[in-house]
């Protein structure tokens, strides 16, 4: 989740209009679309396997401040706590923020290509082993904390999740868990205009169940199966209705910006960010705010900002602000983070696959598409389509995203295509085994039911 920090003034919002004309100043020509990945994963004392608590000699504080010491990366602080990092320098854009658990994750510059991603990801991933090692700490990447307790996972001191963590029981029975013990691995994806915007938001609604497969990779809870294979994805179910899911007005007559700010000025607040503090509105609607009705803040209206801010807690599927975001994948090892752009940047940035990917959906029905997502946290793709199984559509969408890396030709210096980076997808497709299938054998077989060793091999 994004950090706010100080900036100067944002304007006030007066209408309707301004945050319909915010959606829009989106939209790019194909030569500025860029790839933004962001990533999360856990972060544990190598000794004993526990996570880290904010404080101590080699807490998340000393993390932090280890990779500023370091790198060149600039703290961000609250109540004086170091609760992010921003490039400063060295021809880097990104962050490093906390999520409410402690995960650690890095939200990457916007990209021309999937070669630049992946370097990106490798040397993030370096800092971090450098800094962990000197600190007694690794990192893992899989969906859902696979050992800690809700106890035992320590909470971060950020204005925001203490807020959150107050409103999440009132709307769901797994929102503390989402928070706590989930970890994901994102991608933002730019659009041209409006039409383009739409028929990507579709095309990724759609199929994000089918990533969800292909990435599934969240078995465990608590050291033992869990009975699903992305049990990160299966937790959004019962997080909070009114801002999850698969959005079936995206798929009506009319469907556009103007339509998105109708469903986002309803959807329930959390906060407002004012003088360094942020205020408690939550359930109250944007709509209200931009009337000037907010209880908490009678009589005042918003600013861009919040709009923006207010962006960033709505959590369906795909996600838009001024690019759309891809929200399907658990988090997973590095391959799997250089994957998942690639899969998305040969669907969504070739108008040819953007086009074949949309002959594959655009006769599903809402119903369709609900099952699917109901159906793949546990089933993932095994999961029944019609008169096959997701695998089958998987095997389609990884082809048809290889054939948009080749339109696409973007070579590295080396002369490889993007197309490299959908290998692992491709072994899954060709396999029918996803991620969480392959570490639920090992942990049958190799490791014996010891779920400790799951942090020693999959660690980066």
């Amino acid at each position: 989740m994004s950090t706010r920090v100080e900036t100067s003034a944002s304007s006030t919002i007066t209408s309707r209009d301004e945050l319909v004309a915010y959606l829009e100043a989106g939209c790019k020509p194909p030569e500025r679309w860029r790839i933004g990945t962001e990533h999360e994963k856990f972060s544990f004392h190598t000794a004993d396997i526990t996570p880290l608590n904010y404080e101590g000699p080699n807490g998340v504080r000393a993390l932090l401040e280890e990779m500023a010491s370091r790198f060149e990366w600039q703290p961000i602080l609250e109540d004086g706590n170091v609760i992010a990092l921003k490039q400063s320098g060295g021809g880097r854009e990104g962050s490093i923020t906390l999520e409410p658990g402690g995960q650690f994750e890095l939200s990457g510059a916007p990209l021309a290509n999937v070669h630049q991603t992946c370097e990106e990801v490798n040397w993030h991933l370096a800092q971090a082993r450098e800094v962990g090692e000197a600190l007694g700490i690794a990192f893992l990447g899989v969906g859902f904390s696979p050992k800690w307790t809700l106890a035992q996972t320590p909470q971060m001191p950020k204005q925001r999740y203490k807020i959150m963590s107050s409103y999440m029981p009132v709307v769901g029975k797994l929102g503390l868990d989402m928070m706590y013990r989930s970890c994901t691995i994102q991608v933002n994806m730019d659009f041209g205009d409006e039409a383009d915007m739409v028929k990507k938001f579709r095309v990724g609604l759609a199929l994000q169940p089918i990533a969800t497969a292909l990435f599934a990779n969240s078995p465990f809870v608590e050291g033992r199966p869990n009975g699903f294979l992305s049990y990160r994805s299966e937790i959004w179910r019962d997080t909070d209705l009114d801002r999850t899911g698969m959005l079936p007005f995206v798929f009506e007559d009319g469907m556009g910006f103007e339509r998105y700010v109708d469903y986002a000025l309803d959807v329930p607040m959390y906060f407002v960010y004012r003088d360094g503090r942020h205020v408690d509105v939550a359930g109250a609607s944007f709509r209200a705010f931009l009337e000037g009705k907010l209880e908490a803040l009678p009589g005042e209206r918003p600013t861009i900002a919040d709009w923006s801010d207010h962006l960033t807690t709505l959590f369906p599927e795909v996600r838009l602000k001024q690019f759309l975001e891809m929200r399907g994948a658990d988090g997973g090892p590095w391959r799997k983070i250089c994957a998942l752009p690639a899969l998305w940047t040969g669907l969504l940035y070739d108008t040819t696959a953007l086009e074949a990917a949309w002959d594959l959906v655009k006769d599903w029905s809402a119903q369709e598409r609900d099952a699917l997502r109901d159906a793949v946290p546990r089933q993932a793709l095994g999961a029944p389509f019609r008169k096959g199984r997701v695998l089958d559509i998987a095997r389609e969408m990884v082809a048809i995203a290889g054939h948009g890396l080749e339109a696409r030709n973007r070579l590295d210096t080396m002369g490889q295509a993007e197309t490299q980076f959908l290998e692992p997808l491709r072994r899954i497709a060709d396999e029918g085994v996803c991620p969480a299938q392959r570490m639920l054998k090992e942990y049958e077989n190799k490791w014996h039911g010891d779920i400790d060793r799951l942090f020693v091999e999959y660690a980066y």
